[in-house]
Order: C-alpha cells, then sequence, then structure tokens
C-alpha cells in the first residue's frame, strides 16, 4: 500500500503511527493549497518574501531553491517551500493574467472552446451587450474559406427591415451599404452638411441610379428677346435638377438668373439655341462671368452644341450673347443641360 493518495499525494496515517495529528495536518495543509487552486504566476526564482500559502508555477531555467523543480508547483508551507507535480485535467486560477487554465500534462492551457456551443454573447478582445451581442475590437478581421469559396449572408425580416453594413468614423455614421429599408441595394453616406443621402441605388431588376448625381435643365421664362451685344442672361426655371444644383442671385441685366454648380469635376454640357432672326449668331457659356467654356454658332432656328468641361463647385454659368440678334427663350427652346460624369 502506497504511502499516499493517488492524485494529491496527500500522506496516509500508517498502522502504530506514533504523533498521527501531524501527518493529519500535513494533509489538511496540502488539501487547503491544492483544492480551489490559485497560482501567483510563472516564475524561475523563489519571492524574496513569500506569504504562506503562496502558490508559484515553477519555469525552466529556475534557481534558487527551485532548482530541479521546473514544471513543479512550489507552495510555501510552513516557512519552507514544498513541491507538487500537477496532473492532467488540474485546474487553476493564475492570478497575473486573471484566467482559469487548465493542466494538459506538461503546461498550463487556456481551456479550449467546445466544437459545438452556443453563446447569448460573445466578446473578443471588447464587451458584448445585449444589442451587440458579437463584439470584435482588432486591427483586422479574416474570413477564410473552407474549400474553395466564403460567403457572409445578412438576413432581414422583410422588406421594409435593414440588412446592412455601417461604415464609421469616430462613433459617428459616415457610409451604410445594404438594403436600407427596402430591397433595392444602396449606398449612403453623411456628410456634417447634407445629412444621410442615398448616393447609388441598384433596383432588383439590376438598374442602377445615381440620386445625387449633379445634373440640370435650366431655362429662362418663355420669351422672345433680343439680348444687347456682350449682355448675359441667365435661367428662371430649373426644369431637371438634382445634386444640389440651384440658380444664383440675379443678373445686373435683369434677365434670369446664373446656374451655380454644385461640385466639382467633369460635366457634360449641351446649349441649345433657338433664334428667330435670320443671319449668323453667336452665344457663349460663361463661366463666372468671365471665362467662356463652350460657344455656339448658328443661324435661325434651333440647333445646338455639346461640350465636355470640368467645372469646381460654387462656379456660375450664363449665356453671353454676341451680336443682336432675336432668340426664343424657355423650356425646349433656348435652353442649357449640365450632367455630372
Amino acid at each position: 500500500m502506497s504511502d499516499t493518495t493517488t492524485k494529491l499525494a496527500l500522506p496516509f496515517i500508517m498502522p502504530a503511527q506514533a504523533q498521527k495529528h501531524v501527518t493529519h495536518n500535513e494533509a489538511l495543509q496540502r488539501l487547503d493549497a491544492l483544492v480551489q487552486l490559485v497560482v501567483v504566476g510563472n516564475s524561475s526564482s523563489p519571492p524574496a518574501d513569500p506569504e504562506e500559502g503562496e502558490i508559484h508555477w515553477v519555469a525552466a531555467p529556475e534557481t534558487g531553491l527551485w532548482t530541479g523543480h521546473a514544471g513543479q508547483l512550489a507552495l510555501f508551507q510552513d516557512g519552507a517551500w514544498v513541491f507538487v507535480t500537477p496532473r492532467a485535467g488540474w485546474t487553476a486560477v493564475f492570478l497575473d493574467e486573471q484566467r482559469l487554465k487548465i493542466f494538459q500534462g506538461t503546461e498550463w492551457i487556456v481551456p479550449p472552446l467546445a466544437e459545438e456551443a452556443r453563446f447569448e454573447r460573445l466578446g473578443i478582445a471588447a464587451d458584448a451587450d445585449g444589442f451587440n451581442r458579437l463584439s470584435l475590437s482588432s486591427p483586422a478581421a479574416l474570413f477564410n474559406h473552407a474549400g474553395d469559396s466564403h460567403r457572409l449572408a445578412i438576413n432581414k425580416a422583410g422588406t421594409a427591415d435593414t440588412a446592412s453594413m455601417i461604415f464609421q468614423s469616430n462613433w459617428q455614421g459616415r457610409a451604410e451599404m445594404g438594403l436600407a429599408g427596402e430591397d433595392r441595394f444602396s449606398l449612403k453616406v453623411n456628410g456634417d452638411l447634407t445629412g444621410w443621402r442615398q448616393a447609388v441605388s441598384v433596383t432588383p431588376e439590376g438598374y442602377v441610379r445615381h440620386d445625387q448625381r449633379p445634373l440640370a435643365r435650366a431655362a429662362l421664362a418663355a420669351t422672345t428677346l433680343t439680348p444687347a451685344a456682350g449682355s448675359f442672361t441667365g435661367f428662371d426655371d430649373l426644369h431637371l435638377s438634382g445634386g444640389d444644383m440651384s440658380l444664383g442671385a440675379p443678373l445686373a441685366s435683369g434677365h434670369g438668373r446664373p446656374l451655380v454648380v454644385a461640385a466639382s469635376g467633369y460635366y457634360l454640357l449641351s446649349l441649345s439655341v433657338s433664334a428667330v432672326s435670320t443671319g449668323t449668331h453667336t452665344v457663349h457659356v460663361s463661366r463666372n462671368g468671365s471665362t467662356d467654356i463652350a460657344s455656339h454658332v448658328g443661324g435661325a432656328g434651333t440647333s445646338s452644341t455639346v461640350a465636355l468641361v470640368w467645372l469646381d463647385a460654387g462656379d456660375t454659368l450664363a449665356l453671353r450673347h454676341q451680336g443682336t440678334i432675336q432668340y426664343q427663350f424657355g423650356y425646349g427652346k433656348t435652353e442649357l443641360s449640365l450632367a455630372f460624369l
């Protein structure tokens, strides 16, 4: 018969043993240390001033009184170090890591997750809550294929609900993509001045829409007019507009207002001119009242010209007339169309 127990190596009280209380108390001390096992941490040398009952995991290269005891638990008991060899399956709380670990035969490891498990909340280097039940804080996240492909599904209950991804800057939403309250796929952005806007959307049929694309079809109110040579005419009405295109302050000529460009970029410009008088006429599209960016030369009747131009946000466009010719103004007559590319 062995002198100690199998798992914790507790000393037995032997027949006819003198001072049985010593053996009994030693066993109690060992139980007190190993049941609800708490380890201060890993160390290769004894601490200078250990407390009674303090336990360390001896790591190589061990020194001093711990020499020869690497891979054992060092228990400070009755002013001396007692060494215990753990068995596979023992568990302990490591105070330095604030973590529960399990001994797998040679090292203490964090208990692995079950192969099949369900968690109501999961935080990975972050705190999960009742709404964000999965929370991750990491420089990056990898979703790799198993086999050939990998798909990420985001499901919603019905058409009026949302299945989307939101991109934030300092916890403020700046962009959103997905099915936001409808079954069209959309890309929305949030500007400090404009708020949330839908920039691009794709219908279930596959049609692409640019909801905030700057564009305009502008004309003066319907009239017949003979502008003075070198004078400007603008526009009274935006028959078609988008992306914050607008009309500015009244022109000095008293004939309409200039078209104000909403965003910088390349634009496709189309100028249609309806002349009543015979003879050659010239109409320029003037930028900021100083630079002609497109010109049209024609005769009586309706004709047009098209140009590709670069415009800056805030630029104003008006028509500068060369010569003295009578024109018809209005929708479908003399008008300017502009579309952001």
